[in-house]
């Protein structure tokens, strides 16, 4: 075999596959790389790793999110996020701010407040540094957002809820209602507004938002609420008989252990808490894992061609958990490049090192298998 044979040959196995119904990723693989990336942007305030961050998220979104109507709703997070920053302007300019400035911008009329509001103004002196603290801040959440955005744009809710554990099908119903209310309330967004279009009606604008707001809303809980309800009827959740022994180990495993999750991912998202957080997060993990596993043996229910993790899902997967992993790493050794100071106000210096490890997120885009051509209606649905 001669070397350019060869080299053939590794190339067309290592290039990404056409997406089919055998080869997909299972939901559970982007929404870990999502999160790795949410848990990344919650560790720096620093504007330039965080947009280095939306960037990353948005070019896996643009190269493999397909024309699905809940795979639209990355656009609706991005609005939702600059609004987020908008609005944290906003607040910082009304309410004031504690944190002092020597550069006063302008200055608003401040209302008198009683005794035991103190700590609390209203009107004020408005300077840079405040300012350009909001936007750090607002930016941080407004990142988050973008990235749960990302993580509904490229995982099908339906086959996240089919992978859903055993021991969580008792909680179907309310889970069916959480996961598909946004992805259909961007179908009904993209529906409405092509049906307002056919009419002569103006689709864009305040006015038309407010008045196919409340319409939307309202179908996409029908809808969510619906399909529940057919799932409840078709049997969805009903548990075995097991013994009494064995229900309450389950019940207490997975509680504790989600609660475990919960105080660990509360450490590894607060700057004070990174030293407790990951053991208690690995800790919750195993024991939330334990019930899961105890808990499937109470489920009756089968699934047809059940999601496999593959190669290509733990690739996807452990890059948002490289991610993470080198974010945190970076706080522990060179916090003030993460959380650049307003003061004095200095420009912000993009960290080579975290900034290399941020494009560790693009490692989807090469390996998750690509969606078919999109269809010659989406862009006009889109629009």
């Amino acid at each position: 075999m001669s070397p350019s044979t060869g080299a053939a040959r590794v190339r067309r196995a290592l290039r990404a596959p056409r997406v089919s119904r055998g080869n997909a990723l299972p939901a559970g693989a982007w929404w870990l790389w999502a999160l790795g990336l949410a848990t990344a942007a919650s560790r720096t305030t620093n504007p330039l790793l965080l947009g280095l961050l939306v960037g990353v998220a948005g070019y896996v979104v643009a190269a493999r999110r397909t024309d699905a109507p809940w795979a639209r709703s990355y656009g609706a997070f991005v609005k939702l996020g600059l609004f987020v920053v908008g609005v944290r302007l906003v607040f910082s300019v009304v309410l004031g701010s504690p944190l002092p400035g020597v550069h006063p911008l302008f200055t608003l009329p401040e209302v008198p407040l009683p005794d035991w509001a103190q700590g609390i103004r209203i009107g004020g002196t408005v300077t840079a540094e405040q300012l350009v603290f909001a936007l750090y801040d607002g930016a941080k959440l407004a990142t988050l957002l973008i990235c749960v955005g990302a993580a509904n744009s490229l995982a099908d809710p339906a086959r996240l809820l089919k992978s859903l554990p055993g021991a969580l099908y008792e909680a179907g119903v309310a889970v069916v209602v959480a996961m598909t209310f946004a992805p259909n309330m961007v179908a009904d967004v993209v529906r409405l507004r092509r049906a307002r279009r056919l009419r002569g009606r103006p689709a864009g604008g305040v006015a038309a938002v407010l008045q196919i707001g409340l319409p939307v809303v309202e179908g996409a809980l029908e809808r969510s609420v619906a399909l529940a309800a057919s799932m409840d009827a078709r049997g969805y959740g009903r548990t075995a008989r097991v013994p009494p022994a064995v229900r309450r180990t389950t019940n207490a495993l997975t509680l504790g252990g989600l609660l475990g999750v919960c105080a660990g991912t509360y450490g590894l998202l607060s700057a004070e808490g990174a030293g407790y957080g990951l053991p208690l997060l690995l800790a919750g993990l195993v024991a939330a894992l334990a019930g899961l596993r105890l808990g499937g043996r109470r489920s009756v229910r089968t699934r047809y061609r059940p999601d496999r993790w593959g190669v290509r899902a733990w690739l996807v997967a452990g890059s948002g958990a490289a991610v993470a992993a080198a974010m945190i790493a970076a706080g522990v050794t060179d916090p003030e490049a993460l959380r650049p100071g307003v003061i004095p106000l200095t420009a912000p210096v993009l960290p080579l090192w975290p900034a290399a490890a941020v494009l560790a997120g693009l490692l989807p885009a090469a390996v998750a298998p690509v969606p078919p051509p999109a269809s010659p209606t989406a862009p006009e649905e889109q629009q």
